[in-house]
């Protein structure tokens, strides 16, 4: 890839092959399971609560992920329509799920399983492409210097910590980490690093690209897997950005250039399993969000948080089971869509692929949907849940509008009669094919 100058992607060729499938696949599952899982209480539990490393680590003695079943997720995400999925390796507790030379705050040294390594074989025989998660952070490291983030900063005299810690030994830690796993499991597609934050705080400096050697960092990374997509956390540009928790509002540009993007998203609010945290978000909420995604260019990661025996909670499997149900009638709606330059009624969202526009309609209409400048450019017009066809017409522009008659649409209107009821899915879809 190459950087112009204001710093937005120019994307070449080879990036573009390189990409092609994350371009297609736009729906990829999140897994975000460790030792803090078993605490139950977010992912973040140990910097929230101020936990010392004795505190927290009952929570890694005792992880035993008798349940997690690295086939199941790969078929639970083929099911509901995915074509990646993404693996925490290691989040901001450091403890790592793959054997490490280099650390033993391992899965394999508290329960005998490189989940790692099951992870990939799994996703790989199902078909998926391989995604890994690995934090930049660690605060279990003792060269890692204690920032605005780190579970320490209260503690008396929290300073006089990082007497005689060395991000220089650190960094040498990360990159060694990276190197093993990009080169113990063959082929990884995906890289999510996370996260850069330079800003200070409360007194503290907090981490940018300098503290990973990110330049060194994503260079290791297009040396062992040349062909592996990597995120933008790391502090410099990436193959794509990550918006977190939030959906943009129109597709992403940076220099007059598009940018490849993808909607990271939770079923309730956390990553890591949270016991107590009832926020879920509908199914139907969810696929209007993965609709929205794709009509803006970008894709959409969509996170379960297993539960501390390794199991997706009964919640996130009638969710992603919702999901499904969706995906098998409109996957073509979703797989291999993307933005179309056309003017969307107030009612919803188009995907484009091909010759077929796809109107997501997040809102039912009485009786017709009027799709502005589309008149005389669609052949025919059908439910892509069922297939059933639609009628469509034009109205005279200069029709006068009385008690029983609505007035003329706008020139170059297409409208679409409807049936009073919407159909029984979560999201109607009409497939439009162009002329």
């Amino acid at each position: 890839m190459s950087v112009c100058q204001d710093g937005c992607d120019r994307r070449d060729e080879k990036d573009d092959m390189r990409q092609d499938w994350f371009d297609t696949a736009r729906f990829g599952l999140f897994v975000h399971f460790g030792a803090y899982s078993g605490a139950a209480r977010h992912e973040w539990v140990q910097t929230y609560e101020r936990l010392t490393d004795a505190e927290y680590l009952p929570y890694v003695e005792h992880f035993e992920p008798d349940r997690f079943d690295a086939a199941a997720i790969a078929a639970t995400a083929v099911a509901t329509g995915m074509g990646y999925t993404v693996l925490t390796t290691k989040h901001h507790d450091g403890f790592c799920l793959w054997y490490s030379e280099l650390t033993d705050f391992t899965a394999p040294a508290f329960c005998g399983r490189d989940l790692v390594a099951e992870h990939v074989e799994a996703t790989r025989a199902a078909g998926l492409k391989v995604g890994l998660y690995y934090s930049l952070i660690d605060w279990h490291h003792p060269d890692f210097t204690v920032d605005w983030n780190h579970p320490r900063r209260d503690d008396p005299e929290a300073h006089a910590l990082n007497d005689g810690r060395s991000m220089e030994r650190y960094r040498e830690y990360l990159h060694g980490q990276v190197r093993e796993l990009l080169t113990r499991y063959g082929t990884i597609d995906y890289l999510f690093f996370d996260f850069t934050y330079p800003e200070t705080k409360e007194g503290w400096a907090g981490k940018g690209p300098e503290d990973w050697d990110a330049a060194g960092l994503l260079a290791l990374c297009r040396e062992l897997q040349p062909d592996m997509l990597v995120n933008d956390r790391l502090g410099v540009p990436g193959d794509f950005v990550t918006p977190e928790q939030y959906q943009p509002t129109k597709p992403l540009v940076q220099g007059g250039e598009p940018v490849v993007w993808e909607a990271c998203q939770t079923t309730n609010g956390s990553w890591g399993y949270h016991r107590d945290n009832v926020d879920f978000k509908s199914a139907p909420l969810l696929i209007r969000m993965l609709a929205d995604s794709v009509s803006m260019d970008g894709n959409m990661l969509l996170n379960v948080g297993p539960d501390g025996r390794g199991a997706i909670p009964p919640v996130d499997r009638s969710l992603l089971g919702e999901i499904g149900d969706w995906m098998e009638l409109h996957r073509d709606a979703i797989v291999g869509a993307g933005h179309a330059p056309y003017t969307p009624p107030r009612e919803g969202v188009y995907t484009l692929r091909g010759d077929r526009l796809y109107l997501h309609l997040f809102s039912w209409p009485l009786g017709f949907v009027h799709l502005p400048g589309l008149a005389g450019r669609v052949s025919y017009a059908r439910f892509l849940h069922d297939g059933s066809w639609l009628r469509t017409s034009a109205t005279d522009p200069d029709q006068v509008a009385n008690v029983m008659r609505p007035a003329g649409e706008e020139a170059g209107t297409l409208t679409v009669s409807l049936p009073i009821r919407q159909p029984d899915v979560a999201v109607p879809v009409i497939e439009l094919t162009l002329a």
